[in-house]
């Protein structure tokens, strides 16, 4: 065997790192603003929700220096230190709390202040449709978080989440950019959905609506959800208008930057596999479905492709879990375990899956390492695999064998990645 593959651990380390380094949010915003941008403008304000709020905010504030009025901007841990001009609030995630409220309210304050010849940079990245709302009206925070919850644990895809918490908002598929006008809007934007679909990214906040009344309704029945929403959340879907434009006006003026995505953080950790000594493919940014699914065609896939030299393969996207067991873990760590029990007696055969925001589940964990020896090692520790997967229990199971991936939240967001090592 290679000594490469036997240092597998510092291999997906140095992987992780390289991913992560491709999509910061700072030299994302650097990249793609510039003084051009607010040349013309007489006022800025800054207004913005995700989990890379602070970078990208920190970077936008040094660009504009005195030229910036006035911003708010919800984080899931406001940053220690204070800005000029900067007002920042912990909502909750990733489902909404009364922080994700204030935060709506602050927002729509100050835009009530802009005026024609402002200029409204909005930044956003994944995480932002639970820490800013602003509900429609009739709909409380109670609505909002029984939706939310129900939503994550039926194994809803996040297009379809989003397409329903959109319409119980006032801030959603469009609506910051509405409460903007008539001020310029520049949407600055870090994806962490697949297709990089911007409507569906935090929810749109400053894009209008792409998917139909319909559509949201169709999640309904397809999740058999009628009988767990709340009756103010059924009324508001089925009050809703076929033509959202009148629901959702946008401004004349709305431009939106894609400024970093899954494929850019992928093709980056590739290229940092053949610096260590294997040849490295990007294989794809769109792998969906459930995790357990997930984790076993990517193992299927190394099992293919083992034994013809030093190899790396990265593949990017996002799963889901259907919660039917009463463990705990994250859908990283699920598709992890599921891969274990395919990969099993294989020697030639490394894996990692890890959420690149640092947080997989409502846990402290990323993501888990596996090799063919996983099972082995649980066995000799009295742990069915089988057993945890079916319990959705996989943080205890890689807990034990000291194989989770703790790195805490990252400060940025660009979806999952799969790493797979094979000899």
């Amino acid at each position: 065997m290679s000594p490469f593959f036997n240092q597998h651990k510092l291999h997906f380390d140095a992987l992780r790192f390289a991913a992560l380094r491709a999509v910061d949010p700072a030299a994302a915003v650097k990249r793609s603003f510039s003084a051009h941008d607010f040349a013309d403008a007489k006022r800025v304000f800054v207004v913005g929700a995700g989990k890379a709020g602070v970078a990208m905010t920190e970077a936008v504030a040094g660009i504009l220096g005195d030229r910036l009025m006035a911003g708010v901007i919800s984080v899931p841990v406001p940053p220690t230190r204070t800005y000029k001009r900067i007002t920042f609030i912990a909502g909750g995630h990733p489902v909404p709390n009364a922080g994700s409220i204030t935060a709506g309210r602050a927002m729509a304050d100050l835009l009530a202040q802009t005026a024609d010849g402002d200029l409204v940079i909005a930044l956003i990245s994944g995480g932002g449709s639970a820490l800013l709302e602003l509900p429609q009206p009739g709909l409380s925070l109670a609505d909002l978080q029984k939706t939310t919850d129900a939503l994550l644990k039926c194994g809803a895809t996040i297009h379809e989440i989003n397409c329903i918490r959109a319409r119980l908002s006032q801030l959603k598929g469009g609506g910051l950019a509405r409460l903007a006008y008539p001020a310029r809007v520049l949407g600055l934007i870090l994806s962490d959905v697949v297709g990089n679909a911007l409507d569906v990214i935090a929810s749109g906040p400053t894009v209008p609506l792409a998917s139909s009344e319909v559509e949201a309704r169709a999640i309904v029945d397809k999740y058999h959800l009628h009988s767990v929403l709340p009756i103010a959340v059924l009324q508001c879907l089925k009050q809703q208008t076929s033509d959202e434009n009148i629901a959702y006006p946008t401004p004349r003026a709305v431009e939106n930057r894609l400024i970093a995505c899954n494929r850019i953080a992928g093709e980056a950790a590739a290229a940092a596999a053949k610096e260590l000594g294997y040849e490295g493919f990007f294989l794809a940014d769109d792998w969906q479905g459930e995790a357990r699914e997930v984790g076993n065609k990517f193992a299927q896939l190394l099992i293919d492709r083992a034994g013809h030299g030093l190899k790396c393969y990265v593949v990017g996207g996002e799963t889901t879990v259907t919660i039917r067991g009463n463990g705990k873990g994250g859908r990283n760590q699920e598709a992890a375990l599921a891969a274990a029990i395919a990969v099993a007696g294989r020697p030639n055969i490394a894996l990692a899956a890890f959420a690149t925001d640092g947080v997989d589940g409502p846990t402290d964990a990323a993501g888990a390492v596996v090799t063919g020896d996983t099972v082995k090692r649980a066995g000799l520790l009295g742990l069915d695999p089988r057993h945890y997967l079916d319990d959705n229990n996989a943080y205890p199971f890689f807990s034990a064998l000291g194989d989770l991936i703790v790195t805490g939240p990252t400060g940025t967001n660009v979806n999952d990645l799969l790493f797979g090592l094979v000899y």
